[in-house]
């Protein structure tokens, strides 16, 4: 399993096919939804392959100097429960303390809140928001510190 920094549009098309095969195919979130204004030159993105074929992703991007939001995290369906989602962003988080950031931010789906607490992650607050189909809440790591 190869890890890449996707600084490359080769790279970044990765990410983008395992967002629509993870997320528009499985759960039907149209393209349109899927991919938005943070998607780009700005945005940094992680993806795992396998061989060739991309299997994992995620990306980031800037909400003030200090602060990232981590999202689209997405494993193929075939290759969960094999720790590539933790893989994927603990590569962000290296290259996210390299560019001097303090502290990550990640808008979570409910049943994932566990997950993201064993990477050491806390939830903000107790609000929970709909962003899609999903129940969210925001959670919160500090680094660089």
């Amino acid at each position: 399993m190869k890890t890449l920094r996707a600084t490359e549009t080769w790279q970044r098309a990765g990410a983008y096919s395992v967002r629509i095969q993870g997320m528009n195919r499985q759960y039907h979130i149209s393209l349109q939804e899927e991919f938005d204004e943070h998607d780009g030159d700005k945005s940094k993105y992680i993806v795992l392959i396998d061989d060739t074929y991309p299997v994992a992703t995620c990306r980031f991007y800037e909400l003030d100097e200090n602060t990232v939001l981590v999202g689209r995290v997405v494993v193929l369906p075939e290759y969960r429960g094999k720790h590539l989602g933790s893989r994927a962003i603990a590569e962000a988080e290296k290259w996210i303390a390299e560019l001097g950031y303090t502290e990550i931010v990640i808008d979570a789906r409910l049943e994932a809140t566990g997950f993201y607490e064993r990477l050491g992650y806390k939830q903000r607050d107790d609000e929970v928001f709909k962003s899609w189909k999903f129940d969210c809440t925001r959670m919160v790591k500090r680094i660089n510190v």
